[in-house]
Parts: structure tokens; C-alpha cells; sequence
């Protein structure tokens, strides 16, 4: 992987990947479509318009230069919209296609399924709210939170349900922190299924939450934290979703949260209120949290003795694997993205850690023969996305584009034949192995897999 040397060189173009999912046959047609990208590109949901692609003609055509330079717009000569027109401010209608999106074929109820958060065109490492991946198992629901109760019981001194008024008037917290989908990366384990970045990692978001730690509630409650070494969390959904917690973990950073990135939980996150559960797969934040029951043994629940299961290559079932290791992607260039220069290149991704903050990753060009050092960038977070940049001189030549992720415990990102040799190739959850991105002589990004 060269650096970039000319400090002068204009970077890359890179198409965009489309927003919309592409089957096999569209990704060929598209494929086809180089030469004349720009003129397909609005109709691939690409979001170039027609507008744009007459400026980009009328500059190359006109000696005198870009006349979206030299010839004053509406918006430079007009009057533009008054104050508070909306209410509630909403994205410019050119980014209309940015969108989170369900797989299709996933799953077959829409009530009980996934919607991907678009990491291919993420900025930072905050999701905004309303990209915020989805994960429902009966449904979102917008409840009343007059009427939304949180009970503690179990091996407390003073059993107590708590309003939504009450508990918002305690001291609160606001932490930065990923939550990833324990199936993230799920249907990659035996080949590669999907094109993009959005598919293969969009079950994964990053936001501010804001809400009173779950310590102090079980302090207000008195609750007995000898005996009581598991706490179980269940939500009021039709799905009941409940989750066994150590009390060890829930002593340390979880928050009983109703706020996300300065506002209220949006419906589909959780609103009134969720548990946050830092640094382990998204079931066990229960959105709509009605119960914590504090008990002296795990419970036992079926959403994490039948399902939320690692399948072993042995045939056995591991129970209670929660912990989201050290994982990292490459977001651009990324699959179903075309480089259409050579030349410089910002490689741009996100690294993660559900045991701390990550403290270098490396990116490859050659599939894994050769890493260098990328740039962190900040804030750097425990338990948190961490955006990471690194220079590079594409030369036309084919590549194999690789990130690998090391966290402060000194976990590194395991290859994926290293995944394999101990999980097999039959799992669901818990895929964190290294994502290749194969770019060919023709600028074209595609997801393959090697070891």
C-alpha cells in the first residue's frame, strides 16, 4: 500500500455503491454501465442529477469556464425559505436515497426482521437517529410514556415501579457507545451472500445515550448484590424479549436510558425507555423496558438458550456469548463502489471493541501480505465506533483491500480461516473476522472472501 506522495494530486472519484440492493444480474449490468455511469447513475439511486451532470458537460464544453461558477443561481439571487418552516428540521431532499434498508429474503415478516444502516455514506462516527439500524421481533411500537411503567423486584429490600417522570428526575448520564446486532455479519459465514458494506455491516450503529445508571436504580431498590448475581431484563413488546445480565456488568456501565443523540428514543429504538448494555450484542438492549428482576442464577430465557446461540462445528450450542470482539470494515472503497481514476485515495472505515476502546488498526492492500498503521481519528472511545483514515495510491493494478483491528486488551481481528478453524462455517452470531474487498482493473469493488 503506496502513501500518497504529491500533496498537490486531486483525489479519486468514486462511484457511489447504489443505494438500493442490487441481485446478481443488476450488479452485472452495472458493471457494464462504466463508460456512462453518470447518466444511469440517478435511475441506480446513486443520486446524481440531471442538473449536476449538465454543469459537469457545460464546463467541459466551455472555454471560458463552469458556468456554476460564473453564472449566479437562484439560490445566490433569490429569497430562500422563512424560519421554523418545518418544524422539525429534516435532510435536503438530494440525500433521499441515503436510507436504512431491509434485506430482502431475509426474513419473511416484516414485524420480525432487519433494517441496515448505511455505513458506505456515514460521516464520523455518530449514526444519525432516524439511520439507526432496526431490530424487531413482534413489531415497534409508539407507547404512551404517561402510561410506561419500569418495575425492579426480586431479591430487593424495597420492590418499586417507577413512573417516567420519576426516573427522568434522577441523575442521568450520557455516554457514546456502538451497538451491534449479534448477527452482524451473519450471512457471511459460509460465502459471501451480499455486495455492499450496508449488508455485510449495517447492522450497527453508534449514538449518544442519555439515562440514569442501572446501579443507582438497584441502589434506590436495595437490592442484594451477594446473592443477586444476575438480573433478567424484559421488554413490553408483544415478543416479551428478556435478557439475563450479570450483576457484575450491570454494576459497571449499563444505563436505563431514554434519550439518544440529545432527544428522545425514537418508537423504533426503544421509546420511552431501553437498557443499554455497552459492549454486547444488541439483544440484550431491551427496548420498551418494563422489568429487571434481580435473581441469584441466570434465567435461562429462550432468547438465549434456543436462539442467540453460537452453533459449534461439534454440534454443541454456547450459551451466553455476549461480548462483541474486535471488529473493523473498510467503508470506502467498499463493495459495489468503482474507482473510476487512478491515483490517490482516502481509505476510510470504522473499528469497534465490545471489551474497550480500540487502539490501532492496520489496513492491507494485498489481502493481508502487507499492513500499515492507519490514523485514528477522535474522539477514540471505550466501547464506541472509532473512524479510522489512511492514504493510498491506487496504480489500476487489482487489489485485495483488508482493515484489522486490535482493542486496548490486546485482541487483534482474526482472519477468516482463523474464525473458521474454531467456529466452522454453520454459526449465525458473533462473525468478526476480517472483510476483504476485491477492486479490479476496472475500478469495480466487490466483497469475495479469503483466508
Amino acid at each position: 500500500m503506496k502513501p500518497n506522495t504529491d500533496p498537490g494530486a486531486l483525489p479519486g472519484r468514486i462511484r457511489p455503491a447504489p443505494e438500493n440492493f442490487l441481485d446478481h444480474a443488476q450488479t452485472k449490468r452495472a458493471a457494464r454501465a462504466r463508460r456512462g455511469f453518470m447518466a444511469r447513475a440517478l435511475a441506480m439511486g446513486a443520486g446524481i442529477s440531471a442538473t449536476q451532470l449538465a454543469g459537469q458537460k457545460a464546463q467541459a464544453e466551455s472555454p471560458q469556464g463552469d458556468p456554476a461558477i460564473l453564472d449566479l443561481p437562484e439560490h445566490s439571487t433569490g429569497l430562500g425559505q422563512p424560519v421554523a418552516s418545518s418544524g422539525y428540521g429534516m435532510p435536503s431532499r438530494w440525500e433521499r436515497n441515503l436510507q436504512r434498508r431491509q434485506s430482502p429474503g431475509l426474513t419473511q415478516v416484516g414485524a420480525s426482521s432487519v433494517s441496515f444502516c448505511p455505513l458506505q455514506s456515514l460521516f464520523g462516527i455518530i449514526t444519525p437517529s432516524g439511520l439507526h439500524f432496526e431490530r424487531h421481533h413482534q413489531g415497534w411500537w409508539d407507547i404512551d410514556p404517561s402510561q410506561h411503567r419500569l418495575m425492579l423486584h426480586g431479591l430487593v429490600r424495597a420492590p418499586r415501579v417507577f413512573t417516567m417522570d420519576e426516573l427522568m428526575r434522577l441523575p442521568s448520564v450520557s455516554r457514546i457507545h456502538f451497538i451491534e446486532c449479534g448477527a452482524n455479519t451473519g450471512m457471511e459465514w459460509g460465502n459471501v451472500a451480499v455486495p455492499t458494506v450496508q449488508y455485510t455491516h449495517g447492522m450497527l450503529s453508534c449514538s449518544e445515550f442519555t439515562g440514569v445508571r442501572l446501579s443507582t436504580l438497584l441502589d434506590l431498590v436495595g437490592a442484594d448484590t451477594t446473592k443477586g448475581a444476575y438480573l433478567l431484563a424484559e421488554g413490553a413488546d408483544g415478543s416479551s424479549m428478556t435478557r439475563t445480565i450479570a450483576m457484575a456488568r450491570a454494576l459497571d456501565d449499563v444505563i436505563v436510558a431514554w434519550a439518544m443523540n440529545g432527544e428522545m428514543l425514537r418508537p423504533e429504538n426503544g421509546y420511552p425507555l431501553r437498557l443499554v448494555v455497552p459492549g454486547v450484542q444488541g439483544v440484550s438492549w431491551v427496548k420498551y423496558l418494563r422489568r429487571i428482576e434481580v435473581g441469584d442464577q441466570p434465567f435461562y430465557t429462550k432468547d438465549e438458550t434456543l436462539h442467540y446461540i453460537d452453533m459449534m462445528p461439534d454440534g454443541t450450542h454456547r450459551q451466553f456469548t455476549s461480548i462483541q470482539e474486535v471488529k473493523s470494515v473498510i467503508t470506502s472503497p467498499s463493495g459495489g463502489q468503482m474507482l473510476l481514476d487512478k491515483g490517490y485515495y482516502n481509505v476510510s472505515g470504522l473499528a469497534w471493541s465490545g471489551r474497550g476502546r480500540v487502539v490501532r488498526v492496520d489496513v492491507s492492500a494485498d489481502g493481508g501480505r502487507n499492513w500499515r498503521p492507519a490514523r485514528l481519528e477522535e474522539p477514540s472511545l471505550s466501547k464506541a465506533l472509532t473512524r479510522f483514515n489512511i492514504d493510498w495510491v491506487w496504480d489500476g493494478q487489482p487489489a485485495l483491500l483488508q482493515s484489522r483491528a486490535t482493542d486496548e486488551t490486546g485482541q487483534v481481528q482474526p482472519r477468516l480461516n482463523q474464525l473458521r478453524a474454531v467456529r466452522g462455517t454453520r454459526s449465525i452470531y458473533h462473525n468478526n473476522a476480517i472483510q476483504t474487498w476485491k477492486l479490479a482493473p476496472s475500478g469495480e469493488v466487490s466483497n469475495v472472501q479469503i483466508g
